[in-house]
């Protein structure tokens, strides 16, 4: 499948009855505009249009935008598979949402994302049409979860709430922002650190990723003045087997490692 399916899959499991079920009047879309490189991305608008147009939702709900927003390079800046992308967001502010996407506006939050691998940048820099294409396609799993709960951000669901509320009890300088920090970087450590894998903090590869985690969300916890003996890592461990252990056994498992 293509463009054509990916993009009317994404809108059908969005918007209908038996899906999510999202307001489709809060949706909105950007795709590639093109550039010296890379032709504009006429199949995505024009498939974003026949769906808007079906619906009644203003054409001022697709953005075209360039490299540095849709545009997806699998090895970075390295030669390699590449493509443009097309994203899905969702007003989640209170008031009723404007007729024109602005990218710039926070209450637009992005819960999808299709990739379109369809060329291959060469070590000259050259952008060929790969031969067999193919596509990448993702969803912000705790941003739709927000948006079906009317929910402004993540951190407000129940996915965020339990580590956010301990912090509060815990610390005697309360930061909103630090707070945040901490419970993302810490929660994604303990997931890692989970996996039967065992991948621990290090100095190299993913072991660095691990700790370059915890040592920010451990800066944050001095920041908010969490005292040394309140073993913030240990009760982020503990919330988080309670929150998902039946979803994901391995956390418990491997609480210990």
């Amino acid at each position: 499948y293509w463009k054509k399916e990916a993009i009317n899959w994404s809108w059908e499991f969005l918007t209908d009855t038996k899906w999510l079920h999202l307001d489709k009047n809060k949706l909105a879309v950007s795709i590639f505009g093109g550039d010296d490189d890379c032709p504009f991305d006429e199949e995505s608008y024009s498939l974003w249009l026949n769906i808007f147009k079906q619906h009644n939702i203003q054409e001022t709900r697709i953005k075209a935008l360039g490299k540095e927003d849709n545009w997806w390079p699998a090895g970075g800046k390295n030669p390699g598979p590449q493509g443009p992308d097309t994203e899905i967001f969702y007003w989640v502010d209170a008031t009723p949402p404007p007729a024109t996407y602005n990218p710039a506006d926070k209450n637009w939050v992005e819960i999808w994302n299709n990739v379109f691998m369809q060329y291959n940048r060469t070590p000259a820099g050259v952008y060929e049409p790969l031969r067999q294409k193919n596509v990448d396609t993702g969803m912000g799993l705790d941003r739709t979860a927000a948006a079906l709960q009317g929910k402004t951000s993540v951190y407000q669901t129940e996915l965020f709430t339990p580590i956010l509320d301990y912090l509060k009890s815990a610390a005697k300088n309360y930061n909103d922002a630090s707070a945040r920090i901490i419970a993302d970087h810490l929660r994604a450590a303990i997931f890692i650190m989970s996996d039967d894998i065992g991948i621990k903090p290090a100095n190299l590869k993913q072991g660095y990723v691990v700790r370059k985690l915890i040592r920010r969300a451990i800066r944050h916890a001095q920041k908010m003045e969490i005292p040394t003996a309140e073993n913030v890592t240990t009760h982020l461990v503990d919330i988080l087997i309670k929150q998902f252990g039946d979803i994901y056994p391995e956390i418990a498992k491997n609480a210990n490692k």
